[in-house]
Parts: structure tokens; sequence; C-alpha cells
């Protein structure tokens, strides 16, 4: 386990994690990677975690732990989390510095390939 994660979130966005943890009493901290799709080439994707693997970056953020695997790492670090309400619905929102550009859909985001 390593520890160079640089996340931080809005007090919001905490606020719906320890939700999410208190009904999952198994669950270590906030999972928090991203995966290729969409139409840009990354999305992000959120989870709890029931397990801290060897090869995980984690971090405390506002008492919270969270955890970034290794190869999501460079693409996620410094990424500001929020939950924000967009209509009718609630969603988490990602203010991350490495991404260059996000699909018309919001669903995406394209990276440099230095940071990938």
């Amino acid at each position: 386990m390593n520890d160079s994660l640089n996340v931080s979130m809005t007090e919001a966005a905490a606020r719906r994690i320890r939700d999410y943890l208190a009904k999952s009493p198994q669950a270590v901290g906030f999972r928090f990677g991203v995966e290729k799709t969409g139409c840009s080439g990354w999305a992000y994707v959120v989870s709890l975690a029931d397990e801290i693997d060897e090869s995980d970056h984690m971090a405390k953020v506002d008492g919270l732990t969270v955890i970034v695997d290794d190869t999501s790492l460079p693409i996620v670090n410094g990424t500001k989390i929020d939950f924000v309400r967009r209509g009718i619905n609630h969603i988490f929102v990602f203010n991350n510095p490495n991404a260059e550009a996000e699909c018309g859909c919001g669903e995406s985001f394209t990276i440099s390939e230095a940071t990938a």
C-alpha cells in the first residue's frame, strides 16, 4: 500500500460517502478510479472497497479512507470530488486537473498521453 495520493472533496461529497459507508459496515473505504470507456477515452468509477490491495494508494480525506489503484493514480491524482444536484438527480462531479477535455455528455474525458 502506498500513500502518495492527493485527492480532496467537498463536504457534500464527504457526507454522501459517509452515508454509503454507514450502510456497508464491511467496507474499509471509498474506491475511486478510472476505466477506459466512453467517447473520450476514460470514465470515473466509484465504489466501496472491501479490501486494500498492496498496490493501492490511500489517503485520509475528511476522516474518510480514499483508495485509488496504481493504474488510476496518475490520471486522478489532484482531483477534487463534489456531490451536486443536477435537475432531479444527485451525482458525483470530479474536478480533475489532469483532464484535458470532456465529451459532450460529460460521462468521459481525455488526458494527455504523458499522464496515461
